[in-house]
């Protein structure tokens, strides 16, 4: 009886890791390979230009840009000068400051900097980001909005680029394409991830399935806004999935780009992937109710679901392959796994001299972020209160 449990339970972990970052990935390579040859060869056929093109200024949308902002005195001299480089008219852009208790000199930098175009909302006590953009929404006075980080820095015409699509009616969140700048050790490991990720996002969104923004650079309808509850952590996944809610279509521009600054290294990055796991545990009953279409439905549980429990499928498949150790294909996936999380450890105990060696570290980084999913799934059975936001060091 166990051995027949310990085959069901081999087979359903592998097809599910192989979907996970296999046959996923090369079945949407395929669809969006034949999303583009129609949209190739409609454009040959009609001569319409495929892009959506940018607003002349007279029918560019006032805008409020919404900043939250904890503890940032070290990023905001950088983020404003950013903002006064934007190629947007200054008469129909307002940004919105929320300084979310903050303790060091953030709320004094920003009270220098206000304007008629700059208005800052200090909150005390911190009540978190969730708490901070409901406030900033509540009082920003244009219907487009825009999120940014304090960190973020946006290309000059990253605004224009965005808002765009909001002439179709029907879109109701504009995602933009976010950069990072980090050390070697994030070049090596996140950094690699990162690339990986963004080709997924951008093969969903020619399919029109993306479902997630980055906090650092999205923009929405007003309309499509509803106020997130405080204990929301994942807000640029929730905020989107609300839009889909209410009917509204969701965007991915890789036009529209910013740049913005990394963990050091994957110790910090770790900490912020079990806050996110919590997350995302915590909002999973409500974006499993969001009505979505196959296609949308299928990237949900293929790039989002599985990846939630990833780590839960690893351990089944250790135990499973561990316990089938007499048959060769499982004796096989063992030493398999065996050599991967050696190839893990050995990348966290000689981070220095694996460092140089291509994709040495890469074990390593996979290995930590699943394991930090399992931390915050287990903090999410737990009812532990997770801290509150903060930017990565």
């Amino acid at each position: 009886m166990i051995f027949a449990a310990a085959e069901v339970a081999f087979w359903a972990c592998l097809l599910l890791l192989a979907h996970t970052y296999l046959l996923y990935p090369v079945a949407l390579f395929g669809a969006y390979g034949l999303a583009q040859l129609r949209r190739d060869c409609r454009y040959l056929a009609r001569g319409a230009d495929r892009r959506r093109p940018t607003l002349p200024e007279p029918d560019l949308p006032a805008l409020s840009l919404v900043v939250p902002a904890h503890n940032e005195e070290d990023v905001l001299a950088a983020k404003l000068v950013n903002l006064a480089m934007l190629d947007y008219p200054s008469d129909k852009l307002e940004v919105v400051f929320v300084s979310d208790g903050s303790t060091d000199r953030t709320g004094e930098i920003l009270a220098q900097a206000e304007s008629a175009g700059l208005r800052v909302l200090h909150l005390s006590p911190r009540g978190g980001k969730a708490g901070a953009l409901n406030h900033g929404v509540a009082a920003a006075r244009h219907e487009i909005l825009v999120f940014s980080d304090a960190s973020t820095l946006f290309a000059p015409d990253a605004l224009r680029q965005l808002v765009r699509h909001f002439v179709d009616e029907r879109v109701g969140v504009v995602c933009g394409a976010l950069a990072f700048q980090g050390t070697d050790e994030f070049r090596r490991t996140e950094g690699v991830y990162w690339r990986y990720e963004k080709a997924l996002r951008v093969m969903e969104a020619r399919l029109g399935v993306t479902l997630t923004a980055s906090g650092a650079i999205y923009a929405l309808r007003r309309q499509a806004w509803q106020p997130l509850s405080p204990d929301v952590v994942i807000d640029d996944f929730v905020v989107p999935m609300h839009a889909r809610l209410r009917g509204y279509t969701v965007l991915f521009d890789p036009e529209a780009t910013a740049v913005d600054s990394a963990a050091d290294s994957v110790a910090d990055e770790f900490a912020r992937r079990v806050r996110l796991a919590v997350g995302s545990f915590r909002a999973l009953g409500d974006l499993l109710r969001v009505p979505l279409d196959p296609f949308a439905r299928l990237a949900f549980f293929s790039h989002k679901l599985l990846r939630w429990v990833l780590p839960l499928l690893m351990l089944g498949l250790l135990v499973s392959s561990a316990l089938l150790w007499e048959q060769p294909l499982q004796r096989a996936a063992l030493v398999g796994q065996l050599l991967f999380y050696g190839w893990a450890l050995a990348g966290f105990l000689f981070r220095q001299r694996m460092a140089p060696v291509p994709y040495g570290l890469m074990g390593y980084f996979l290995m930590a972020i699943n394991v930090a999913f399992l931390v915050g799934f287990w903090r999410f059975l737990s009812g532990r209160p997770e801290v509150k936001w903060k930017r990565a060091a």
